[in-house]
């Protein structure tokens, strides 16, 4: 509209300027015919008219070439934006040259890329901003906390008219969101392991009252870069604070290593005896049954013929143990000697036990 008016107020002031040269012509010929002298400036006047259709071309050429760039414009692939025409707003579809009504219709382009938005420092000099930066946790702590924001515009019509100060709409909100979701946790969860967890509660929070506020504009992601405590004697306990923690992480994982060397090698051990000592139940339990195979067999014929099988038996056992001894026999048939290795033993000092008795076997002879 600015435009329109002001090829509107140049079409007058030429209109006005032309006139008062065709008023002053016909004036100074009235003044001439009364005194019967011709002036230089008529003249001139009269060139000066003679301009007019050059000046009206002009404007008309200015006015085209005007209207020829005002319908059209370029956008790139990392813009985006919308024509609006008497309240009517039209997005504008993807980059390349586009087209709309001169004047008229109004542009709003904006870029599309992922910016980045600091809280509690200054970009590009890192200082620190204690405004932003210093709040208060749950344990009633102070503590100096730096985020970073990347957002992007995605509805550049929410963006330009939601509000005069998209940006700013933005920081209010990171700020509101961050300062309650740190007031929610401890001093050593907030420089140490709940990390992670406050940047995605920040995140979720945000994106939430973004939609309530609709300015057009999109959180990608949030970023804690740095947290620490305001003062540096307070900054070393915490130091070695974490330091003795990663200690003790360390000391844990070398038992959890030492734990998963040690556990398999007496696992197989474990089994390794096992396996031992079922075979050698096998094998004891196999040697029991030929036993008692052998008993039962024995006791069978023991059965049929007792006397038969006592006097083999006591035959086998002497075939067993007189060849290892030396055996002396006195009367009555008593043992009074017996010499077995090392070891000799005589009836006075033996007990019943080594005393050996032979039998009669005068009749089996």
């Amino acid at each position: 509209m600015g435009v329109i008016k002001f090829f509107l107020l140049l079409l007058v002031i030429i209109m006005a300027f032309f006139s008062i040269v065709q008023k002053s012509i016909k004036s100074n010929q009235k003044e001439e015919e009364s005194r019967n002298y011709y002036r230089d400036t008529t003249k001139e006047l009269k060139f000066i008219l003679k301009l007019k259709p050059i000046v009206y071309g002009i404007y008309i050429g200015i006015v085209a070439i005007s209207l020829l760039f005002g319908s059209i414009y370029f956008t790139n692939e990392q813009e985006i934006g919308f024509t609006s025409f008497f309240g009517h707003n039209t997005m504008i579809e993807g980059p390349g040259m586009h087209f709309k009504i001169p004047f008229l219709s109004q542009k709003h382009v904006y870029d599309s890329t992922t910016k980045g938005m600091p809280v509690g420092y200054v970009e590009g000099t890192d200082e620190s901003n204690a405004e932003d930066s210093l709040m208060i946790t749950s344990d009633f702590n102070f503590i100096n906390i730096d985020f970073y924001i990347e957002y992007r515009i995605v509805d550049p019509i929410e963006y330009c008219y939601g509000s005069d100060d998209p940006e700013g709409v933005l920081k209010n909100i990171a700020q509101a969101s961050i300062r309650n979701t740190v007031g929610q946790y401890n001093v050593d969860a907030v420089l140490t392991t709940g990390k992670s967890e406050i940047e995605t509660k920040v995140y979720e929070e945000i994106i939430e009252r973004i939609e309530e506020h609709h300015i057009g504009i999109s959180v990608g992601n949030v970023t804690i870069q740095d947290s620490e405590p305001p003062t540096s004697e307070v900054n070393d306990a915490f130091k070695a604070v974490e330091t003795a923690k990663q200690g003790a992480e360390t000391t844990i994982n070398n038992a959890r290593k030492y734990a998963n060397e040690q556990i398999p090698a007496a696992e197989a051990k474990a089994e390794e005896v096992k396996q031992a000592a079922t075979a050698t139940k096998t094998e004891r339990t196999n040697a029991a049954k030929e036993e008692v195979a052998k008993f039962e067999a024995l006791f069978k014929e023991y059965q049929r013929n007792p006397e038969t099988v006592k006097r083999r038996l006591y035959y086998e056992a002497l075939q067993e143990i007189l060849p290892n001894m030396e055996v002396i026999i006195g009367k009555d048939a008593k043992v009074i000697y017996i010499k077995d290795g090392v070891n000799i033993q005589t009836n006075e000092t033996s007990s019943k036990k080594n005393t050996v008795t032979v039998p009669d076997m005068g009749q089996d002879q």
